[in-house]
């Protein structure tokens, strides 16, 4: 891979990441189809499927840390939005899942993994679509309940099949708990970055265990994933939440698309 790669391949991580602290994802359900196709459309290498999932699972590592922290120090002047036991009982179930996930995706063909990404897509933006509480600004965390075994179960299933495909599981994750666990949507974006994050080392741990990581492109994904994060998350204070959530929608559609636009003209 040239220089022109490796800037594309730093713009990719860059994007994705904003959108991690912006809208509480990791940054996956945008770069997995932006590494896919954008470095092959402009001549600068291809990957396959594994690769891709490969470098995103780690670049949704260090954006999802990076929103994480960034979300911390606002938290230190201003209202705490971490909801730590839904964090310790989603975390748990979800580096389980992932880390089995990522562990199994080496033995699963590109055409498979691509399916996978395709249909949690669509699961999200239907689940997106469905009326939910999440819409109330003004939250304590103390007023905050939900179901503990369905968030543990739900988060476990989300880990694997996010494993798979290279995901922290946000883009699913996250319209899980606004619609079947009811949580407010900044307290969602919140804590989803601090899940994911666990998610991401069992993936990332996956990934190693399996190998055939490309080095260089995942180094400059991850850089421009460290860059972009943080400004997301500022600017996700200063949006209205109905403009968050219409936001994700969005993205995830457009994003699903793509994908199966792209699995039925192979």
């Amino acid at each position: 891979m040239e220089v022109t790669g490796f800037i594309i391949m730093f713009l990719i991580g860059l994007i994705g990441s904003f959108f991690s602290g912006l809208l509480g994802i990791g940054g996956a359900i945008i770069n997995y189809p932006l590494l896919l196709y954008v470095p092959e459309l402009f001549h600068a290498g291809s990957f396959t499927a594994k690769e891709v999932s490969s470098i995103s699972m780690f670049q949704v590592f260090f954006s999802s840390l990076a929103g994480m922290l960034a979300f911390r120090k606002q938290s230190k002047t201003e209202k705490p939005l971490m909801h730590m036991g839904l964090i310790t009982n989603m975390g748990i179930s979800i580096l389980i899942g992932s880390l089995g996930g990522s562990v199994s995706s080496r033995y699963l063909p590109s055409d498979t993994i691509n399916i996978v990404y395709g249909v949690l897509a669509v699961i999200a933006v239907i689940l997106m679509l469905i009326p939910n509480r999440g819409s109330r600004e003004e939250v304590t965390l103390d007023s905050v309940t939900f179901n503990p075994i369905t968030a543990s179960v739900a988060a476990l299933l989300v880990g694997i099949v996010s494993g798979i495909v290279g995901a922290g599981g946000s883009f699913i994750l996250i319209p899980i708990m606004l619609t079947l666990l009811q949580i407010p949507t900044r307290v969602t974006v919140a804590s989803s970055l601090a899940i994911v994050f666990i998610s991401a080392i069992g993936g990332v741990s996956g990934k190693l265990i399996g190998g055939g990581i490309p080095f260089l492109p995942t180094l400059f994904t991850v850089i421009g994933s460290v860059l972009g994060a943080p400004f997301g998350t500022q600017v996700s204070r200063h949006l209205n939440v109905k403009y968050l959530r219409i936001g994700l929608a969005v993205l995830i559609a457009v994003t699903a698309i793509k994908i199966w636009w792209g699995i039925f003209s192979s």
